[in-house]
C-alpha cells in the first residue's frame, strides 16, 4: 500500500530530472537515462518563484499563529474552566466539523464572506485570509481539548491555592504540557494554508501576492506542455512540507495521540 501512494512521487520526481528530449520519447521510460538537474533552476526561473515562496511562507505563518492562538485559547475554555452550558454548547461545536469542509473558505461560506470582505474594502489582501483562522476550527478544538483534558485537574488547583489566576495558569503550566497538541494544530494550519489554492484565488487580485498554488496554476496555464519543468516546480513545492513532517515527527505523533501516555 506504500508503494502504491508513492507511486505519483516516484513518477514526479522521474518526470522532473528528464529532458525535454526523453520526455518526448515514446515509450516512455521508467526512470531517466540522464539527471537533467537544471530543470529545478529552469522551472524557478519560468515564473516567480522566490517572490511567490515568500508570500506563501508569510501566509502559512500568519495562519499557523493565528490557529494557534484562537484554538487553544477556546479549547482551553471548553476543557480547564467549569461554567454552565460548557458541554451542552460543545455539541455545535462539534457540528459545524461539517461546514469546515475545505480551510479557511468553502462553498457554503463563500459567497457572503467574500461580499463582506469587499464591502470593507480587504479583498486583495491576507487579512481576510488570517482573519478567518481568530475564530476557531473545530476540528482543532476539539483535539486541543481532548489533550487538556488528560492533564491532572490537581495540577490547575494546586496553582490557584498559590495564587495563581487563570491566565497564569495557562500560560504557565497548560501551554508547556499542551505543545505536542500544538505542533499538531501548527503542522495542520501550516498544511492547509500552504496548498490552499480557492482562498488566494478568491481574495488575491494582484500577482506580486500569489502563492505558489496560484503560482503553479498559472505556470501549467502557459507552460502545459513543459511537464518535466512543471513536476520540478511541484516538487519544490511539496519539498518544504515533506521536511516540516520529517522535523516535528515526534511531536506530530505525541500529539495525535491525544495525550494518552501522560
Amino acid at each position: 500500500m506504500s508503494l502504491f501512494y508513492l507511486s505519483p512521487i516516484y513518477w514526479m520526481l522521474g518526470t522532473a530530472m528528464k529532458s525535454d528530449r526523453e520526455l518526448a520519447a515514446f515509450p516512455p521510460t521508467l526512470w531517466p537515462q540522464n539527471l537533467a538537474w537544471q530543470n529545478f533552476q529552469r522551472a524557478t526561473l519560468t515564473f516567480p518563484f522566490l517572490p511567490y515562496l515568500g508570500n506563501t511562507v508569510f501566509y502559512a505563518v500568519l495562519t499557523m499563529v493565528g490557529s494557534l492562538l484562537s484554538n487553544f485559547v477556546i479549547a482551553y475554555g471548553f476543557s480547564r474552566i467549569k461554567w454552565p452550558g460548557r458541554d451542552l454548547l460543545f455539541y455545535p461545536v462539534i457540528a459545524s466539523i461539517f461546514i469546515f469542509v475545505q480551510f479557511p473558505v468553502n462553498p457554503i461560506t463563500m459567497v457572503p464572506l467574500f461580499s463582506l470582505f469587499a464591502q470593507l474594502g480587504l479583498v486583495n489582501s491576507y487579512f481576510p485570509l488570517v482573519l478567518l483562522t481568530l475564530f476557531g476550527n473545530p476540528f482543532f478544538i476539539f483535539l486541543l481539548r481532548q489533550f487538556m483534558l488528560q492533564i491532572p485537574a490537581e495540577l490547575s488547583e494546586a496553582a490557584r491555592i498559590d495564587g495563581a489566576n487563570e491566565g497564569q495558569i495557562m500560560c504557565r503550566i497548560i501551554l508547556p504540557l499542551t505543545r505536542p497538541a500544538l505542533v499538531v494544530v501548527a503542522l495542520f494550519a501550516g498544511v492547509n494554508a500552504w496548498n490552499d489554492f480557492l482562498g488566494p484565488l478568491i481574495y488575491l487580485q494582484s500577482d506580486k501576492l500569489y502563492t505558489l498554488s496560484l503560482g503553479l496554476q498559472f505556470f501549467k496555464t502557459m507552460h502545459g506542455i513543459q511537464f518535466n519543468l512543471l513536476m520540478a516546480a511541484s516538487c519544490l513545492v511539496v519539498l518544504p512540507v515533506v521536511m516540516l513532517f520529517l522535523s516535528f515527527q515526534r511531536f506530530f505523533i505525541e500529539g495525535i495521540t491525544l495525550g494518552s501516555g501522560k
